[in-house]
């Protein structure tokens, strides 16, 4: 049946590694706030830290973590690192997580395959009647 799709080929196996790393280390709800607050821009531990209600050591695991994956990158100034995300890659991909749990949770429709991705998170349109919209995670503990 595949051989039939003239443009179908599989993933090199480092290509799968990588996404399936990259996926089980967003398979944790902190980790998930920690990065849509950096979509927002570059933060510190301690800022961060106050946004998801964790412990700034916590954070700073999270982030190690993150950062070995190339999920995030940190820019030094003295003793303070700035964290961000590390690009428009990572805003796609957890566009997309969000508004799947946004359409799962709230029993939405599918989109279908002709609409494409949701590539305007963070900062979603104004919503309208009949249009939906993914609301910032709850920050605190």
């Amino acid at each position: 049946m595949h051989t039939s799709l003239p443009d179908f080929q599989m993933p090199n196996d480092e290509q799968v590694h990588l996404a399936a790393e990259g996926f089980r280390l967003l398979a944790d709800p902190t980790r998930i706030k920690i990065l849509w607050a950096l979509l927002q821009g570059e933060s510190s531990v301690a800022c961060l830290a106050e946004l998801v209600g964790a412990a700034p050591t916590a954070v700073s695991q999270h982030l190690a973590k993150l950062r070995l994956a190339g999920l995030v990158r940190g820019r030094r100034e003295g003793t303070f690192v700035h964290y961000s995300a590390a690009d428009t890659h990572v805003r796609a991909l957890l566009a997309e997580a969000l508004f799947h749990a946004d359409h799962t949770d709230r029993n939405l429709p599918d989109h279908g395959m002709a609409e494409t991705a949701h590539t305007h998170l963070p900062h979603p349109p104004a919503r309208s009647a009949g249009q939906h919209e993914l609301a910032a995670p709850a920050t605190g503990g």
